[in-house]
């Protein structure tokens, strides 16, 4: 399921898909595993085009652990502003107390997720990128997590030059800070981009938690899979609205995919676990289907919403990026394209377009970056549609480039 195995760079390929063409042409089989599979790839299994196993209990018999879903509404309600939820403050003490293990998962890493002018109210932005900088404490800078573009911390506000500057967000580095103050804890290992950068170093920090260096680790989606630590008896998920509120239809599936597998953490041993979730919306049928451990349940949800709204597996979608350092030349040829594709779609009774309009995330690198997506019930007629643009495009003018990405896993 992990959508790191699709290339974000020319061929854009998804490694399944060249997994099981080659096994198709060596005469090999070819076994997908995942506690918290595709969309996709269950429906493909449910309807009988591939082959399913299902493990119906953990390996060693143990149990589930326990989950807890917090409202941090209420928490705010009740006076409390810190990081830690009062179930999640006693659930750590109970545990440091116990001497057990315990994992708190953010994916934010950076200390501040962006600097704002309390005066003024302007936000610190990337000069290059259309998102706010992030703020590092161990250099003091603002960097910018898509082009690394750094500038130091301001003292002052660039624009009205107040010095009533402002921290908000929470990230890892912030985490770790706040739980070393909180609980009197010295001893916490953090693994995100910027503890695992040397070579090695991604295992040092696993040996260490395992010889029980120390007691409490702490990261992003690093740690949410593939570790076996008998005496983690706790997780905490700090924040887990941070994939839900993406502008992207896979951000539900992200959300339960990522509370699941980073649940599966706790309780692997003889001792039993415990799951804390944070969140402003308990409501999410994603959060409260992670907490019942009940992917078939989340399958169905999900399965129904995305027939009714027109998204895989029921449709196949294609999504073409056009970008340059102009933001009227963008406009204007991502205008020409949707024209010319109106024309291709026209023949096409199962196939529909949708934009063109600014992208999510409206520029990075300093290129403008529109998007147009079209969705067909049938990958053939979406690639013939494709064929004849790149026929009739190329790929772009000589200052306007077009990236088509068939059936993308980012929206953004």
């Amino acid at each position: 399921h992990e959508h790191t195995y699709k290339s974000e760079i020319r061929p854009k390929y998804l490694t399944r898909e060249v997994a099981e063409k080659r096994c198709r042409l060596e005469g090999a089989n070819l076994l997908l595993g995942s506690a918290t599979p595709s969309i996709e790839t269950y429906y493909r299994a449910k309807t009988g085009e591939l082959g399913l196993a299902e493990l119906v209990s953990r390996a060693n018999d143990s149990k589930l652990p326990e989950v807890e879903v917090v409202d941090m509404r209420e928490e705010l309600k009740s006076g409390n502003r810190t990081i830690f939820s009062w179930s999640l403050t006693d659930a750590i003490l109970e545990n440091l107390k116990n001497k057990n293990q315990m994992i708190l998962f953010l994916n934010r890493r950076g200390h501040s997720t962006f600097v704002s002018c309390r005066q003024c109210g302007i936000v610190m932005k990337c000069p290059r990128c259309s998102i706010s900088l992030t703020y590092h404490i161990k250099n003091e800078k603002l960097i910018c997590h898509y082009c690394g573009y750094e500038r130091n911390n301001p003292t002052v506000c660039p624009k009205c030059k107040s010095k009533n500057i402002k921290y908000f967000g929470v990230g890892t580095q912030k985490l770790e800070k706040e739980f070393k103050k909180k609980f009197s804890v010295k001893s916490v290992l953090r693994m995100d981009a910027d503890t695992t950068s040397r070579k090695n170093s991604h295992q040092e920090i696993l040996d260490k938690f395992k010889r029980r260096e120390a007691d409490v680790l702490l990261g992003t989606q690093m740690i949410s899979k593939g570790l076996d630590f008998p005496d983690v008896t706790l997780v905490g998920v700090i924040a887990a609205d941070t994939s839900l509120n993406l502008p992207d239809f896979r951000s539900a599936e992200r959300t339960f995919q990522i509370i699941a597998q980073v649940s599966g953490r706790s309780g692997r041993g003889n001792k039993n676990g415990r799951v804390i979730v944070q969140t402003y919306n308990p409501e999410h049928y994603s959060i409260e289907y992670a907490r019942c451990h009940d992917y078939k349940g989340f399958f169905d949800k999900e399965l129904m919403l995305r027939k009714e709204l027109g998204y895989p597996p029921f449709y196949s979608i294609a999504n073409i990026i056009i970008s340059g350092t102009e933001e009227n030349e963008v406009i204007k040829y991502a205008n020409e394209i949707s024209i010319f594709l109106d024309r291709v779609i026209e023949g096409h009774e199962d196939a529909e377009k949708l934009g063109p309009a600014a992208a999510p995330i409206s520029r990075i690198k300093n290129r403008f970056r529109w998007q147009i997506l079209i969705k067909s019930k049938s990958e053939e007629t979406l690639k013939k549609i494709l064929i004849k643009l790149m026929e009739s495009c190329g790929e772009g003018k000589s200052n306007v480039s077009i990236s088509i990405d068939l059936n993308p896993q980012s929206m953004l």
